[in-house]
């Protein structure tokens, strides 16, 4: 059973993270229930939530969007709906049938979209799906939130003489206000209305003239506002229906919160679910926000977070467009425990803290900001021992409580257990507090805990470099600067430049090497060496990085040159297609010109004929016969061929002439005008054509067997056209 105290959910700033995902949530259960997450006890529910999440993100990347499930909280109508006899308001009863018609809109959704949502399907189909709630209530109220007509025969026969009854009101009221006005008694404004009752407003020197019921007057006393005598009936007998449609109503409300009343299990079901998966909404949409994955959950005992990001600093780093760095750690059998050493502000504790709340946003359902690489198993428990922990209220030093803590640690340390220390040791005279640090660290190891600490003693960093399973690590910092580059590296423990960090800020050289001469001249040798081991470090992580930008740039250029083998190949086809072709077009040629001159001397049509017949089976032997299509696609291939070569020899020709015209810079004759009918060559070709057209700076040259496009500063005049 895991087991999570709040002094660790503290520590590790848990509660902030929950106030981000309560911010994110949008309905007013789901806020406070955000706010009430704690780690999962058992796997099987922990797995639950973290596929649920995992595929509600997976909906930010379809087009299977998650209908809406925000809802007005029902916490009223519940309480009155168990108490027996009450009976609930007009609009009590929207809300009510809003709600169930959502939950029955996901519901649908979810087992529509089960290959999607597998897991959301499983946690709906435990919700049941109904129809009547929003059938009785939609038969009584409206839309807007109205008792309507037909809600019962009665009230529909009292909204009809209520009808009858205000249009003979306002009837006789136009009748005495026609009366009236006509004689004077009026003010300019003519009517009001009082006690939601329509009147006349009288100059209060006639009203004694107006029969009627005076219900009132102005400020000022120079209107009385009167009912006239005509009105006042109608008026009567409007009250009456309007008290008989009040108790109608009340009955029919009654009735309908009885009927509801069976329900009620099943509505607070329904607030329930809508509110689960408002939560899972914004477990999700902090996932996106932070890039949040779901690493591999593994049985075996090994915590692998590679790129880890701290989510708080990541996102505040984010608003102030700053850079946040990632951590990679592995814990596992053969590396249990990692002790961070190193100078103070170099990000030992963010570290230590990235890790810990990671692990425990993982064992609460939520996708955490790591490489996808990444796994872990699940700790019954995580310790920590974070920050101040002075107790006031207990009058407990820092050094008594944490020596309480120690104890807390020792009696539920196991192998399951995940424990986090920073600044292991201090507190009291380093030399006792680092001993018995020393020896905690030893039982801790002896329990096969998996644990970071963070330490500036010496003997930790020994006892962890001596243990087989324990491995020291350091933050980087620049050697010239002493500026931290806030990342861990495993392997070597980290020196705290106490005396370099001191000098940086100011501290006068003497006073620095009276402090060294205090104390034992083995640890200043032991710290100096760990310094320079460290500057020895980073170089080699600089020289590490150099060597994979190099890499990557010939692995790129590699690709390159692979690509233009692959071009050069495909030309050199090319190239022997167009040979094979022209070889035969050559030898058909001959063979023609052979029976051409045979002819010639023989005048033979027979054998001409016959020798062109013989010419043409041989060659038709030799293919297959073909479609049209496949004949057009072969001449249409056939073309490109020649004119892709045509485009690549005047590429190598014109390169040739201007490396040419750049190793031998001399002096030309001014080119003549190139014209239509010119015959021309390319430089350094021998095949000579006619230009048929020109358009800008490019000519169509006829070769007789097909044309080409060439750029005229490639083209040399042969021959000008005759005139």
């Amino acid at each position: 059973m895991i087991t999570i105290t709040e002094k660790t959910l503290q520590d590790l700033q848990f509660p902030t993270i929950l106030e981000t995902l309560s911010a994110i949530c949008n309905t007013e259960i789901g806020k406070q229930k955000a706010l009430e997450i704690i780690p999962f006890q058992d796997k099987k529910t922990l797995m639950d939530a973290l596929m649920e999440t995992s595929e509600y993100v997976s909906s930010f990347q379809n087009n299977n969007a998650i209908p809406n499930h925000g809802f007005d909280a029902i916490h009223h109508e519940i309480r009155f709906l168990a108490i027996e006899d009450s009976f609930l308001e007009v609009g009590s009863f929207r809300k009510i049938a809003t709600l169930s018609e959502t939950v029955n809109v996901l519901l649908h959704y979810f087992k529509k979209f089960e290959d999607y949502y597998p897991h959301l399907n499983k946690r709906a189909s435990q919700v049941e799906l109904t129809k009547s709630i929003s059938i009785m209530v939609d038969d009584i109220v409206d839309k807007y939130g109205e008792i309507k007509d037909n809600a019962s025969p009665d009230l529909l026969n009292i909204r009809r003489d209520m009808n009858v009854v205000r249009g003979k009101v306002n009837q006789s009221f136009g009748m005495a206000l026609t009366q009236y006005n006509s004689l004077g008694y009026l003010d300019d404004i003519k009517e009001s209305f009082v006690q939601n009752r329509r009147v006349l407003a009288v100059l209060a020197m006639y009203r004694r003239k107006v029969k009627g019921s005076i219900l009132g007057s102005s400020k000022t006393g120079s209107i009385a506002y009167i009912e006239p005598e005509t009105t006042l009936k109608y008026s009567r007998e409007l009250s009456n229906l309007e008290y008989e449609e009040k108790e109608e109503i009340t009955r029919i409300l009654k009735q309908l919160t009885n009927s509801i009343r069976p329900f009620l299990p099943l509505l607070i079901q329904y607030q329930d679910f809508l509110s689960s998966i408002d939560v899972i909404a914004a477990k999700a949409k902090y996932a996106v926000k932070i890039n949040g994955i779901l690493p591999t959950i593994t049985e075996e005992r090994r915590l692998y977070f590679r790129d880890a990001f701290h989510p708080i600093l990541y996102l505040n780093n984010k608003q102030t467009n700053e850079v946040t760095l990632p951590q990679t750690v592995e814990l596992n059998q053969e590396n249990r425990i990692i002790v961070i050493s190193g100078p103070n502000a170099g990000g030992k504790t963010i570290s230590l803290k990235t890790i810990g709340l990671l692990q425990l946003m993982l064992q609460s359902g939520m996708l955490i900001p790591v490489h996808e690489r990444s796994e872990t198993f699940l700790f019954d428990r995580i310790l920590t021992d974070i920050g101040d922990n002075q107790s006031i209220e207990n009058h407990l030093s820092t050094y008594s409580y944490r020596l309480k803590n120690m104890n807390y640690f020792l009696k539920k340390c196991n192998s399951k257990t995940m424990f986090l220390i920073d600044e292991f040791g201090t507190g009291s005279d380093p030399e006792l507090g680092g001993a018995l640090a020393e020896i905690f660290l030893e039982e801790f190891y002896h329990r096969e805990a998996f644990g970071i600490i963070t330490t500036h003693y010496s003997n930790l960093k020994i006892l962890a470099n001596e243990l087989p399973f324990a491995t020291n690590a350091n933050m980087l910092f620049d050697e010239k600067t002493l500026e931290p580059l806030y990342q861990l590296v495993l392997g070597q423990a980290g020196s705290s430049f106490t005396f370099e960090v001191a000098q940086k800020n100011g501290i006068p050289f003497g006073l620095i090497n009276r402090a060294k001469k205090k104390i034992e001249v083995g640890k200043v040798r032991f710290d100096k060496t760990i310094a320079t081991l460290q500057k020895e470090r980073s170089k080699m992580e600089k020289t590490s990085q150099n060597l994979k930008f190099e890499e990557t740039k010939a692995r790129e250029e590699g690709m390159k040159m692979e690509t233009i083998n692959i071009k050069i190949k495909q030309k050199l086809e090319s190239y022997q297609e167009l040979y094979d072709s022209n070889q035969k077009i050559i030898y058909i040629g001959q063979k023609i010109e052979d029976i051409a001159e045979k002819y010639f001397n023989t005048k033979n049509k027979k054998e001409l004929i016959g020798e062109f017949l013989k010419i043409v089976e041989v060659e038709n032997s030799k293919r297959k016969k073909a479609s049209a299509k496949e004949i057009a696609a072969k001449q249409v291939k056939k073309k490109e061929v020649i004119q892709e070569v045509i485009v690549q020899v005047e590429e190598i020709r014109v390169a040739k002439k201007e490396k040419k015209l750049n190793t031998n810079l001399v002096i030309e004759k001014p080119k003549p005008i190139l014209k239509i009918g010119d015959r021309v060559r390319m430089f350094d070709g021998k095949a000579v054509g006619t230009i048929d057209v020109i358009e800008k700076n490019k000519a169509t040259v006829n070769y007789g067997v097909f044309t080409s496009k060439v750029s005229l500063e490639a083209l040399e005049l042969v021959e000008a056209k005759k005139k």
